[in-house]
């Protein structure tokens, strides 16, 4: 479920495994669980898809299942149980023609015992659209799933929507989307919520006092869910918007974005009280522990089922109904830099999408954005605001937040003629100075909007520029290389070019992340030095990694078949097990899995197809109880939109994609 991070490691800790449950909880909670048994999905489950070995293999070959744009730089790697020294490549189309011999390249080092050489085969020189198969034969014998060679846009733009459906089947509240999961209305008693007393923790994040009402009623019900869980956090759901935002403003935006991007913004809208100027963070709570009660963590049901509850104050379950809600601070106080950035950039993301169209709302949002952004508290910073517990995302950067907040707000202001244009865009330059001065060198993820940033207020300074600005366009590039130069060198020590590594928790979404920020730097620059860097971690994400899965559900061969999620789990009626669009975490830290496999119960949807490819480091198993491999999130999926959308939007005006 929701993913703990503690300190700047970000290490996922999970203090209880619902055993009797169809999934785990990856979150704090107590030793003694209490549940309350689920009810089971209906007809028997999927049959997931086998990792392709064929009986005469004894090799295998993995690459982008999806497929490769024309001109793309295209690369595909075999893992193979001895050097492929005297073996031969051959590309095959669907008539079995051959239509190209690659040369085998020389070996990357070892993968695992089972298959101790990695070589990669460049498949570059293939630029005839079609569909095809690689072949090795001779010393090793291998042949890979099927893929695709067509323009960016064909490939890469129905995974936009894709992303887009995970979000509608995520939806909280009485505003719902008709679809295969037969969603319903609920959490209906968000609209009169109580807010509380941020919670007491000991040193390993449980609870030790009961919750202390503060004020209420608000008015909270709608939003997304943030995972696997029906917690809803304003961290990731900024995070989320900005990301979608930015698809919405420049494209490729499929039918439906729009109303997507509305619901959650209009959520947003009711997490700040402009009234009071106070900001929520969190709808619900985790897990009980000594305060006596069931929290979201401790029981696998559908969202629904909370609606139903007949409970008063006091029963265990209560706050699965009556869920509490916790602000960032007290009313007009200083509010976390990170949150006020990324809340303040979302809102005026949606006044620039709105501006043409309805240009009231776009300045009620453009009033929203500015108002929190000048809220924010930059002296002193302690530890910044994200959820309850902290280690369920513990954010350790503001500076980059900041900056895109205010890059934001200058291009709203832009397009609604604000007087405040100049000041927000050297606050901005301000702000990206501070945050390229602090050495750091990640890719955009949901701790880190850097990329977004620098993109973001190049376009400032290139159509608006002011005298004085902190940073310049040089800079801002130089940045962007900074990042993009850091990934490189870890890919270049991956066997399978993976800059994110082998495994670990944001996994996949760190890898699209790259993606985002390689196709960023180009665009900016018109430099294609990142291109071939970009592909290959898109390529890790949908299936050229060691397991040879894709970590996108729904695309692909070989996906994802049983999400760690309660409503891909338990709707009934609806498709087999999994979530279109969905991007889980993927490849982990070998202790965690072993940490979720020794303790689940037997699992109706599993799988150990993949435990041939597990490394000493890294495992990976499709489970529906092993939340740190299966579990999706509105900000893996959002980073998986913008990445997407980035591969499927044309280079430049009059060129194809590539």
């Amino acid at each position: 479920m929701t993913r703990s991070v503690p300190g700047t490691r970000r290490r996922l800790i999970v203090a209880m495994l619902l055993t009797a449950v169809l999934g785990a909880a990856a979150c704090d909670a107590p030793a003694e669980p209490r549940v309350v048994p689920p009810t089971s999905p209906a007809g028997p489950p999927p049959s997931p898809v086998p990792v392709p070995v064929l009986p005469e293999q004894d090799a295998v070959l993995r690459l982008d299942q999806v497929g490769y744009g024309i001109r793309e730089a295209k690369t595909a790697t075999l893992l193979a149980p001895r050097d492929a020294g005297g073996a031969h490549a051959t590309v095959i189309d669907t008539a079995g023609r051959t239509v190209l011999s690659p040369e085998i390249g020389g070996g990357r080092g070892e993968w695992n015992a089972r298959f101790p050489a990695v070589h990669p085969i460049d498949l570059t020189a293939l630029t005839r659209p079609g569909t095809y198969r690689l072949r090795v034969q001779g010393s090793v014998t291998a042949e890979s799933p099927a893929f695709r060679v067509a323009p960016a846009a064909e490939l890469f733009g129905p995974l936009v929507a894709n992303s887009l459906a995970y979000f509608q089947a995520h939806r909280d509240g009485a505003d719902q989307v008709a679809g295969a999961w037969r969603r319903t209305p609920a959490h209906l008693a968000d609209r009169e919520a109580t807010v509380y007393a941020d919670p007491r923790y000991d040193e390993d994040g449980r609870m030790i006092a009961a919750l202390e009402p503060t004020g209420g009623p608000v008015d909270v019900e709608g939003g997304w869910y943030d995972a696997g869980d029906f917690l809803k956090f304003t961290h990731t759901s900024a995070y989320a918007l900005v990301a979608m935002l930015l698809v919405q403003r420049d494209g490729p935006a499929p039918a439906g974005l729009a109303d997507e991007t509305r619901h959650g913004i209009d959520w947003l809208d009711k997490m700040w009280d402009e009234r009071t100027r106070t900001l929520y963070t969190q709808v619900g709570i985790g897990s009980g522990v000594a305060a006596d009660f069931l929290g979201d963590h401790d029981t696998w049901r559908l969202p629904q089922a909370d609606d139903q509850l007949a409970v008063e104050p006091g029963d265990e379950r209560y706050y699965q109904r009556y869920r509490p809600v916790f602000r960032a601070a007290a009313p007009g106080e200083e509010l976390s830099p990170n949150l006020a950035g990324r809340v303040a950039a979302a809102f005026a993301l949606a006044a620039q999408v709105e501006a043409a169209t309805d240009p009231a709302r776009a300045r009620r949002h453009l009033t929203a954005a500015a108002q929190i952004f000048d809220q924010a508290g930059t002296a002193d910073v302690g530890d910044l605001v994200t959820a309850q517990p902290r280690s369920f995302y513990p954010e350790d950067s503001w500076a980059d937040d900041l900056a895109t907040g205010a890059a934001e707000l200058a291009l709203a202001g832009a397009l609604l003629r604000d007087p405040r244009t100049p000041d927000w865009t050297l606050r901005a330059a301000r702000w990206a100075r501070v945050n390229a001065d602090t050495g750091r060198t990640d890719a955009l993820n949901v701790y880190d909007l850097s990329a977004v940033a620098d993109a973001e207020l190049s376009k400032v300074l290139t159509t608006t520029p002011v005298t004085g600005a902190a940073i310049s366009l040089d800079e801002l590039r130089r940045d962007l290389r900074k990042r993009l130069d850091a990934g490189v060198r870890a890919a270049e020590a991956n066997p399978f070019g993976a800059a994110a590594g082998n495994g670990g928790y944001d996994y996949a979404s760190r890898q699209l992340g790259y993606v985002v920020t390689a196709a960023l730097y180009r665009g900016l620059t018109g430099d294609d030095h990142y291109a071939a860097f970009g592909t290959a971690q898109r390529g890790v994400a949908l299936g050229a990694n060691g397991w040879g899965t894709s970590l996108v559900v729904a695309a692909g061969t070989t996906y994802p078949r049983c999400p760690h999620d309660q409503i891909a789990n338990l709707t009934t009626g609806s498709p087999a097990p999994g979530m279109t669009g969905a991007v889980v975490n993927g490849p982990n830290k070998a202790d965690r899995i072993h940490e979720l496999i020794e303790t689940r119960k037997n699992s109706s949807c599993s799988t150990d197809a993949f435990a041939a490819y597990d490394r000493d480091d890294a495992h990976y198993t499709d489970d529906e109880q092993v939340s740190a491999n299966t579990e999706p999130s509105i900000d893996f999926t959002a980073t998986g939109m913008l990445a997407f959308a980035l591969t499927a939007r044309p280079f430049s005006p009059g060129r194809e994609s590539p």
